[in-house]
């Protein structure tokens, strides 16, 4: 079951009312959509992008949803969030009071997927989220120089054992090519000192090596930067820019994006520092640990 991150506090950030208009850049399975769409009842619409054609073939399963987009309230997007400007200008998308980026995966593309994006499970080292990009996780493992792969895990997963890593990988790749989640996972972990090879530790190596990749592939951290610069430019005055991050590096573009702005005069910062998960939320959904939201009201 899909648990959205945050949802109370990213709603009470957005504010939505009634009759207000919003853009859901990362729709997933819809958990913030549906609760924006509740508070804007009768007439506020939500214009809901996501990269994945999967996952909005999978939306459309969902009655509620449907029932949202027969009413005209919600429309759906196949498109990378980079393409904001676009995605309005072609559905007409008027008077927006509000933009959210949540950049975490949906529990199904982690889970039902077959792409790769978990070490959890056995699968193809794929970690194409949109199916138009031209390299996947596969590719660059058995295809980038020992130092281009050195650095990819050094700057997206800030991994003190990078080069021990990738010496694994090296290795393996004289003798047969590295296909599978599970042969990436069993590298990385005879490249781990034993001493930290307990659980906790293992898996956060494990976590931010497999999360380096999706990023690289995707070239998210790119795109996110494009994002928030358009979102400003076609946010109603006073509208909000809400961003939920889960990675360092993906809170500090969101920090200096919301302090140059406001610097600029053009943003007021509402969440001096950024708003995590309560306890009780990380209990609940262990996934919302490393969650952070930060929002800004365009001025």
């Amino acid at each position: 079951m899909h648990i959205p991150v945050l949802l109370n506090k990213t709603i009470k950030y957005l504010d939505p009312k009634p009759g207000e208009n919003f853009i859901d850049c990362t729709l997933g399975e819809a958990g913030h959509t549906k609760a924006i769409l509740k508070k804007t009842e009768p007439n506020g619409k939500v214009l809901g992008i996501d990269a994945d054609t999967e996952s909005l073939k999978r939306i459309k399963l969902d009655p509620e949803i449907m029932k949202y987009e027969s009413q005209g309230r919600l429309m759906l997007v196949r498109s990378n969030f980079k393409n904001i400007k676009k995605a309005v200008e072609e559905n007409r998308f008027q008077n927006i009071k509000g933009v959210l980026f949540d950049l975490g995966l949906s529990s199904w593309q982690i889970e039902e997927s077959k792409k790769g994006f978990t070490y959890k499970k056995d699968e193809p080292l794929i970690m194409i989220l949109n199916g138009s990009q031209d390299v996947s996780a596969q590719e660059i493992i058995n295809n980038w120089p020992e130092e281009s792969l050195i650095g990819l895990f050094q700057k997206y997963a800030q991994e003190r054992f990078s080069r021990r890593i990738v010496r694994g990988i090296m290795a393996q790749r004289k003798i047969s090519p590295i296909k599978t989640t599970t042969q990436l996972k069993n590298i990385i972990i005879r490249a781990i000192p034993r001493s930290k090879t307990r659980r906790g530790k293992k898996d956060r190596v494990l976590a931010r090596i497999f999360q380096a990749l999706r990023i690289e592939v995707n070239d998210e951290l790119e795109n996110l930067k494009q994002g928030l610069e358009d979102s400003l430019e076609i946010l109603d005055k006073e509208g909000r820019i809400a961003i939920i991050s889960f990675h360092s590096l993906e809170d500090r573009i969101a920090k200096i994006f919301l302090r140059e702005k406001a610097k600029e005069g053009k943003i007021e910062i509402l969440t001096k520092k950024p708003i995590a998960p309560d306890e009780e939320e990380k209990r609940m959904n262990p996934r919302s640990r490393s969650a952070k939201l930060r929002v800004g009201i365009k001025i």
